[in-house]
């Protein structure tokens, strides 16, 4: 009978000297890869320390550039936002020149291109993604530095009509006259036409007037001039005008135009309160007529029937419906 013996393997000294050959290559090449980047840095420590020195050299010239144009800014606008945006932006355009620099003495000159290709392309997405933002918010800094109104001028764009009450970066506020608050993007106050009430001292105030055909114009003329007259916030530099100017169905019409100063909207709405009181009165005290619409039917006109007859065969009609 056989018995099974158990078979032991042989090591291979062939392969086991394989094996330590490939490792210490392996470990000659980690040592000169090592020893490489050693030597790199020991070149690149001069450059590291003239790169460092330029980093802290530009951080003190941001700081100066900030605190000279927070000093100019407020000499061209008061927008506490605006100047606080452009410090920002001066003092982190600089730290970004001083960043470029480090970078060139560092032999970096494919890690600047990158960034700054990637920051163009960032930029351009940005800029289709909140092209309406951007719109505004540059439109914001052109307003706050030609400032063509300012916080409590009265303002009408659009169909608004109101006080202004703040100035943003990106949308102006009016307060209307009816009490609501309404925002204005920027974009629009900047590029399309508003009309700014305040910048001018004086406004006109129209007022139309109808008279009797039966009244003297000449004297509606006089006393309505003397009317308006007394009115305090009239400019007396300029002439009240008063032009007649159409044969109404009811009245004969004519305009009153008196300039009146314009300190504010409600000092206009006094003025033209204070001149329809003072001609109604006026007309009233010399017995000059405001007509109400009405129809006068003549009978008499060429071609037509006289009252008399048109009467007369009224009444002979009705009574041969009786018979």
């Amino acid at each position: 009978m056989e018995h099974a013996y158990p078979r032991v393997g042989l090591l291979n000294p062939r392969k086991d000297s394989l094996m330590d050959i490939d490792l210490k290559e392996s470990l000659k090449l980690l040592e000169g890869k090592i020893s490489d980047w050693y030597e790199g840095i020991i070149k690149l420590i001069p450059n590291i320390a003239v790169a460092f020195i330029v980093l802290i050299a530009f951080m003190i010239l941001a700081k100066m550039a900030k605190k000279l144009v927070a000093q100019i800014l407020p000499r061209l606008t008061k927008n506490k936002a605006v100047i606080n945006l452009l410090t920002t932006l001066t003092s982190f355009g600089v730290m970004l020149v001083g960043l470029f620099v480090a970078l060139e003495i560092l032999n970096l000159d494919k890690t600047v291109t990158s960034i700054l290709a990637g920051a163009g392309v960032i930029g351009l997405a940005l800029g289709f993604a909140f092209q309406e933002v951007a719109s505004n918010f540059v439109s914001g800094i052109l307003i706050a530095f030609r400032e063509p109104y300012q916080i409590g001028d009265i303002v009408k764009a659009k169909d608004y009509f109101g006080e202004v009450t703040k100035i943003n970066l990106r949308t102006t506020s009016l307060m209307t006259f009816d009490g609501l608050e309404v925002y204005i993007p920027n974009k629009y106050l900047f590029t399309e036409p508003f009309i700014n009430y305040t910048t001018t001292p004086t406004r006109r105030l129209d007022i139309l007037v109808g008279i009797s055909y039966g009244d003297d114009l000449d004297q509606v003329e006089k006393i309505t001039r003397e009317a308006l007259e007394a009115i305090e916030q009239r400019d007396t530099d300029r002439e009240i005008e008063i032009y007649f100017q159409e044969f109404g169905s009811s009245s004969i019409n004519f305009q009153v135009r008196i300039w009146v100063e314009y300190p504010g909207h409600q000092s206009y709405l006094k003025a033209r309160h204070t001149a329809i009181k003072n001609i109604k009165k006026a007309f009233d005290k010399n017995e000059i007529t405001i007509p109400f619409p009405i129809r006068t039917i003549d009978f008499g006109i060429k071609g037509g029937k006289g009252l008399a007859d048109a009467l007369q065969s009224v009444d002979f009609s009705t009574q041969s419906l009786h018979q």
